[in-house]
């Protein structure tokens, strides 16, 4: 009889047969076959009548789940999309729509081993709390410097990346946060070296500038369901909220240096007929840095205008007049530059959030904004993605990308319901500079009512 089984993230055929899904290494002397095709390679034996030794799964105890999770009408719906897809596929929801809450719901119904993977530390925390809260059960954690596999496991990406070869046949279903960062190329090894045959996938923002996002049905499934923000908002699942813009002018020196750096940024595009329409455009720009000295230069005279823009003395003299106005809420402050977080932090004696912020401290300080105790953070990019951040009603906006994931989901930090809550997203942006374009795009993109 055929035997099957599981070895380093792949599966091995030994046997007088073969399937479709498999090649001949004659190093093992036998039939070796990705791990994803598990399901399928099962269904052609049992379709073709031929009896094969079973010996790949090897998940770990199944615990009793309690589970006390009540869906919206909307995640009901996204729910039974997926189950109708075959429990594979995509998840489009708003932040703050309650993503989280239908994933824990289906590993509920199915009650098989499963694994979560996250793209941050803090996500990771959030989740193995909601698995506690949401199932009456401990998760297992592999990532943060913990390795414990549980019925219900939580790892990061670069854990489950790293340990897949291990982990590879122990679960039957793949949850995957912020699930564009999987179609990264060593990511998609994850989904590639594991045999679960239930996938989710779960994202505010399914597409990627660089569209490797179009790979994402081979590994998990088709996007199955997508609501917006803004038919969240008009049923009343999400907080009402307004967009304000607040141009600022730079200084007459910051100006001066504006105009300078991004005159050599051009004049080198131009000189090279070089023409940026389309982020594809700009990472071909970026390439060509490593061997051209000149490219080298214009970007940095870009990077550096860039940042006189968003690090404007005016931004700070406006931004201290809407923290007065906004005194009696929750506030946010999103930046792009870590140097800004620490200028506002420090002159306004605010707790800064960067990567670089040790992991406690940065409980801490979530904590303490969860709690009352502090009504305003400063961060980076940091609480851009998936982080849950209750009651925070105003961000106030420094600086961006062009990116709408970026837009999307420091819009959703704002959203979560509250009874007479309306947020307030404020974007603060320097006149005559590229951040208005930058706005623009991203506004664009987003297709969310600015």
């Amino acid at each position: 009889m055929p035997r099957l089984w599981f070895d380093k993230g792949t599966l091995l055929l030994k046997g007088e047969v073969g399937t479709p899904y498999g090649r001949w290494d004659p190093r093992s002397s036998c039939y070796r076959i990705k791990a994803c095709h598990y399901k399928d390679v099962l269904d052609y034996f049992r379709e073709s009548n031929i009896r094969v030794e079973d010996a790949v799964a090897n998940p770990p105890p199944r615990e009793q789940l309690k589970s006390n999770i009540e869906l919206r009408s909307y995640q009901n719906k996204a729910l039974d999309k997926w189950q109708a897809a075959g429990n594979r596929g995509v998840l489009v929801l708003p932040t703050a729509a309650g993503k989280t809450f239908i994933a824990l719901k289906a590993i509920d119904l199915l009650k098989l081993q499963t694994l979560i993977v996250v793209p941050t530390l803090d996500l990771l925390d959030q989740w193995k709390k909601r698995v506690r809260e949401c199932l009456s059960i401990e998760a297992g954690v592999v990532g943060g410097g913990e390795n414990t596999v549980r019925m219900v496991t939580v790892s990061t990406y670069d854990s489950a990346y790293s340990q897949a070869p291990q982990l590879g046949n122990k679960f039957l279903l793949l949850i995957f946060d912020e699930v564009h960062h999987l179609a990264s190329p060593g990511y998609m090894q994850i989904a590639e070296m594991h045999i679960a045959p239930h996938r989710m996938g779960l994202t505010a923002t399914y597409e990627r500038s660089d569209q490797r996002h179009t790979l994402l049905p081979l590994l998990i499934g088709d996007p199955v369901y997508s609501v917006s923000v803004e038919e969240l908002t008009a049923k009343k699942h999400l907080s009402d909220y307004t967009y304000e813009k607040a141009a600022v002018k730079l200084t007459t020196e910051e100006q001066q240096t504006y105009d300078t750096e991004m005159a050599t940024f051009r004049n080198y595009l131009a000189e090279r007929r070089i023409v940026l329409k389309t982020p594809a455009d700009f990472q071909r720009f970026i390439m060509t840095t490593g061997r051209d000295p000149k490219a080298r230069e214009a970007l940095l005279a870009r990077n550096k205008a860039l940042k006189v823009a968003i690090n404007s003395e005016a931004k700070l003299d406006l931004l201290a007049e809407k923290l007065e106005e906004y005194k009696n809420e929750k506030i946010l402050i999103f930046t792009l530059y870590n140097d800004l977080v620490y200028t506002v932090s420090k002159r306004f004696l605010i707790p800064a959030v960067t990567h670089q912020t040790p992991r406690e401290e940065r409980r801490e300080i979530m904590a303490n904004f969860e709690q009352g105790k502090y009504k305003v953070i400063v961060t980076s990019q940091v609480l851009d993605e998936g982080v849950d951040v209750p009651d925070a009603s105003v961000g106030l906006v420094l600086g961006g990308t062009g990116s709408k994931r970026e837009y999307v989901q420091r819009l959703g930090r704002l959203l979560r319901k509250r009874k007479g809550k309306t947020a307030k997203l404020v974007e603060i942006i320097s006149k005559e500079t590229v951040e208005v374009g930058i706005s623009r795009r991203r506004h664009q993109k987003a297709g969310v009512a600015p």
